[in-house]
């Protein structure tokens, strides 16, 4: 069979720019491999947001970069703009449907890059980024068997997220969520980590991470039971072989 080139196909991004290679894998890092991008994808996978929210989630990126970051994925194919209607009248950025397919890839990505022992869970997360952890980190065997819903605060941002057939779905929301079996509401988005990941007594977390709780405890202990970040790898030397 013979190939040639689509030219009418990905105008945003010329495959080949960076490696001359045909391997996918080297094309997706040439679409989505720059500095920023893919947590600029990530900031959208809940949703649409306007320039100045994605750029207050990510207070390391500068506007000019961000801008290009944008015109960049827009040209792939990854996202898109629209404007809000009255009375927002605002243009906001959102995921395409392609674009929303790469929460898989991250998954991966994050199950795979946690297992170094250089991984430092201290750093700032943002509240998107804590949910999609908790996409990620959930054991769906484990969780096939309940069913919950749970509102999540995190500093300016509410979340709903809904657990059943061992999937863990979340969704932005405006206000508190009344059919809600559990609140966490925490001062920052690492103020869950300690009790989701660390496994420290929910109590003991609300006394000292900032993390404030309304609900049944013994559900809520039953629900952090779910998620487990995965073994980390060891790390091989030429004095330890």
């Amino acid at each position: 069979m013979k190939f040639q080139k689509d030219t009418n196909a990905g105008q945003g991004v010329e495959h080949g720019r960076w490696y001359g290679d045909a391997c996918g894998a080297a094309f997706a890092m040439e679409l989505i491999g720059e500095r920023w991008s893919l947590l600029v994808m990530r900031e959208l996978m809940l949703g649409a947001l306007r320039f100045s929210q994605i750029r207050a989630n990510l207070p390391g990126i500068s506007a000019k970069v961000l801008t290009e970051r944008l015109e960049k994925l827009e040209g792939a194919g990854l996202l898109t703009r629209r404007m809000l209607p009255p009375p927002a009248s605002a243009q906001v950025y959102e995921l395409t449907e392609w674009g929303y397919q790469t929460e898989e890839i991250m998954q991966v990505l994050g199950r795979w890059s946690v297992r170094s022992p250089c991984h430092d869970p201290t750093l700032p997360l943002t509240p998107v980024s804590a949910m999609l952890s908790l996409r990620t980190m959930i054991d769906p065997v484990a969780a096939r068997d309940i069913a919950l819903v749970i509102d999540f605060v995190l500093g300016a941002e509410r979340f709903v997220a809904r657990l059943a057939g061992g999937e863990l779905r979340v969704s932005k929301c405006d206000g508190a969520s009344p059919e809600a079996d559990l609140t966490f509401d925490g001062d920052t988005a690492n103020a869950l980590l300690p009790y989701f990941y660390g496994k420290r007594p929910l109590a003991e977390v609300e006394a000292e991470c900032g993390l404030r709780f309304q609900g049944d405890r013994e559900l809520a202990d039953r629900f952090a039971a779910l998620f487990a970040l995965p073994p980390k790898n060891a790390i091989h030397t030429k004095d330890s072989a």
